[in-house]
């Protein structure tokens, strides 16, 4: 995927998968604003919603999440406990990137510090965790772009499938 300046919404619902009205709701309520908002024009139209590469890159992690089953209240726990214990924002936190690194066992999000310590962020971010056993399945967290989708067999790309009309 390149890279540019600015992404409009659609382009972020493409690549996240995502809906348009998910990322207007999500700006209207404050939890995940857009770097342009949307403003109205001396035409009396609306101007679409603008969202930088990091913002993108977040949102495709907090997509994949969605997918996974995570609550918008349990995700915007996550980004405050980002912010408010860990001074850092989500882009930092992936990839290994920042000063923590985020992991996913599919019901909880850790973050292991640079100390090695590691914390459930969604239970008790202050308690670092001791995690004894070999069964203990840990994921980090990536951005990635929404998977394609698949298309039945005997379909065209109009959807339509393949057999004809008498």
């Amino acid at each position: 995927m390149k890279l540019k300046k600015l992404y409009s919404s659609r382009e972020v619902a493409q690549l996240t998968g995502l809906t348009a009205r998910q990322l207007q709701w999500w700006a209207q309520k404050k939890f995940f604003p857009a770097t342009v908002a949307s403003h109205k024009t001396e035409a009396g139209g609306f101007t679409e919603r603008r969202y930088s590469p990091i913002e993108l890159l977040e949102l495709m992690v907090l997509a994949d999440l969605r997918r996974k089953g995570f609550t918008v209240s349990r995700i915007r726990k996550l980004l405050h406990v980002l912010k408010t214990r860990f001074k850092t924002r989500l882009y930092d936190a992936i990839e290994g990137g920042g000063s923590i690194t985020l992991f996913i066992d599919g019901e909880n999000i850790y973050a292991r510090a640079e100390s090695g310590e590691l914390f459930n962020l969604l239970d008790d971010a202050a308690q670092p965790l001791l995690m004894l056993g070999e069964d203990i399945k840990l994921r980090q967290l990536i951005a990635r772009e929404r998977p394609a989708r698949r298309r039945a067999k005997g379909t065209a790309a109009s959807g339509k499938s393949g057999a004809s009309r008498p």
